[in-house]
């Protein structure tokens, strides 16, 4: 597609322009097996916290983890700042619009404890759950020297854009193989929207890549720096960089879509997309073990520079439990999110998500709101 003279760009797409297929064989949802792997952590649910401070702490790690998902805590957030991190959190909940991203910057500066590192993942750990955590590139290899062998099994290297070729003259870029050593844990490594970086990360030992620029409700990169491709042409380009890597390696790295889900039918989407799992924040951040008392903000509203992060409230909508699992008397698509998968793939005929990810999708823009008038008008649905 031509912008311009001498200049052609592609036509993307996000969870609104498209839709899945039904299939012509149909599976009943209670036999569908929608359990993933990221390397030998198996989870029952295909579902990771996102590694904010308004979503995962110890205690909501647990009860996710209980619940057979992945919480991931973020080893350079709050919870390694204070001792008593929830006493920052409530600052950051009642702060004034005008200067909530002052202060949350202010809280942010207080230097990370080295010995808070190993405590909340002792915490975690006694929770009987596997603990996960995730750092900035900058910070991998100091943390991984700190953590040591055994103590976490999935550790994520995250900012908003990572590659395999970083250039810096501040730090060396972290190489996944020697953490991996380092840890005994898989890596993955995020985030990317693109099928070559994807496929570098995963050839350079990232054992999963997460995808998404941009898209969270309480991030604003793609205002503040215009980056980003919408999600579901992002899954489909990294879900064919690992179809390539496996094919040329006989290793299939996780793709985790992170970022732009708020109901069931995009959680859908994302796995049809080519996903093995989703990150979500936004929705598990309306639970009532999150500890963001009903509000949520992006990691990087702390940055002193460039804040790319606000808050935003998203009330509280039910338990944990009732947003993944159900049951729930809400019909607007945002509880019951991994019902809603099993329904959508036994509606497609998918017994698992390897078949889920071939399912067909149709471009259609006007999917959500075809004969939709009356709830439109009437604020329902």
């Amino acid at each position: 597609m031509e912008l311009g003279r001498g200049r052609e760009a592609r036509r993307t797409y996000g969870f609104e322009e498209v839709a899945i297929a039904p299939g012509a064989v149909t599976v009943d949802p209670e036999e569908v097996d929608i359990s993933t792997s990221i390397g030998p952590v198996k989870l029952p649910l295909p579902v990771l916290s996102s590694a904010m401070d308004a979503v995962s702490d110890p205690s909501f790690v647990i009860a996710l983890g209980r619940l057979g998902g992945l919480g991931v805590l973020h080893l350079e957030g709050l919870q390694t700042r204070y001792e008593k991190p929830q006493e920052a959190i409530a600052e950051i909940v009642v702060a004034e619009p005008s200067a909530v991203v002052k202060v949350i910057q202010r809280l942010y500066a207080e230097p990370i404890k080295e010995e808070l590192i190993g405590r909340r993942i002792k915490e975690i750990r006694e929770g009987g759950v596997p603990a996960a955590v995730a750092v900035s590139p900058g910070s991998a290899r100091r943390f991984a020297e700190i953590i040591g062998p055994g103590q976490v099994e999935v550790f994520i290297v995250q900012i908003t854009v990572t590659t395999a070729r970083h250039i810096s003259s501040r730090y060396e870029p972290p190489c996944f193989n020697t953490l991996k050593e380092k840890l005994q844990a898989p890596v993955l490594a995020g985030n990317c929207v693109g099928y070559q970086a994807a496929l570098e990360l995963m050839q350079a030992g990232a054992d999963g890549v997460l995808v998404g620029v941009g898209p969270g409700a309480a991030c604003t990169t793609r205002r503040a720096l215009g980056l980003g491709v919408p999600q579901v042409t992002a899954i489909v380009d990294v879900a064919a960089a690992r179809e390539a890597f496996e094919r040329q390696e006989g290793r299939r790295p996780v793709v985790i879509a992170d970022g732009g889900m708020r109901r069931g039918g995009e959680v859908c989407k994302a796995i049809a997309a080519g996903a093995d799992a989703v990150m979500l924040g936004t929705p598990l951040a309306a639970a009532k073990e999150a500890p963001g008392q009903g509000c949520h903000w992006g990691m990087s509203t702390s940055n002193p520079v460039l804040p790319r992060g606000t808050r935003i409230h998203v009330g509280t909508s039910g338990t944990l439990r009732e947003i993944l699992l159900g049951p729930t008397s809400r019909d607007d698509g945002s509880m019951n999110l991994t019902g809603a998968l099993r329904l959508a793939m036994g509606s497609c005929g998918a017994r698992n998500l390897r078949e889920m990810q071939k399912a067909e999708l149709v471009i259609a823009p006007a999917f959500e709101g075809e004969g939709k008038a009356i709830q439109r008008t009437q604020g329902v649905g």
